[in-house]
């Protein structure tokens, strides 16, 4: 988020996205699971920045960056909920313990107390079931992990210190986008 804010960033999407200007550089892999990718295998190093939009997309890079505001939301759940109600996702990082890979339904309270290190999702919504409140969360592990690629985690209890890290943004409104009404 500070980096976005300080120096902005392109447009990405997906593996192979022809509509932006810098998709994610990496085919997609099974991240603990297995099903219709090949195994993710060792961490590779990340790509040198080439600072110019791919082929054939009509942008150039200097027109596609841009910048935002970003900021923490305090540890406090309906803070956290209004957030999200009003400017829609947040970015939370957390403590993933050795149960956590395995997830595959329901709502996530860790058992295990060895951790594995941290990880970072976003939160786009929240509800209860059974009784239980949880947070909607959308992780990067691909579809084929937990609920289709995501999962739900106690709400309310700082699981794993999901609510203890949320950092929000919000975007900066472009020359361009304010002429376009």
């Amino acid at each position: 988020f500070n980096f976005w804010a300080m120096t902005g960033v392109v447009s990405g999407g997906l593996y192979g996205d022809k509509n932006t200007c810098s998709p994610y550089f990496f085919p997609p892999c099974d991240h603990h699971t297995t099903g219709q990718y090949k195994p993710c295998g060792d961490s590779q190093p990340t790509p040198a920045c080439v600072k110019k939009c791919q082929d054939g997309y009509p942008v150039d890079y200097k027109s596609d960056k841009r910048k935002g505001t970003a900021y923490r939301v305090a540890k406090d759940v309906k803070q956290i909920q209004q957030e999200i109600i009003t400017n829609g996702p947040v970015e939370a990082s957390y403590t993933v313990y050795s149960d956590f890979p395995s997830y595959k339904s329901g709502v996530y309270v860790k058992h295990s107390t060895q951790q594995l290190g941290g990880h970072a999702v976003k939160i786009i919504g929240w509800g209860n079931e059974g009784g239980i409140p949880y947070w909607l969360i959308a992780n990067s592990w691909n579809e084929d992990w937990g609920l289709k690629g995501f999962f739900k985690i106690r709400r309310g209890t700082d699981e794993c210190g999901i609510e203890d890290g949320i950092v929000a943004g919000i975007p900066k409104v472009s020359l361009a986008d304010e002429l376009t009404f």
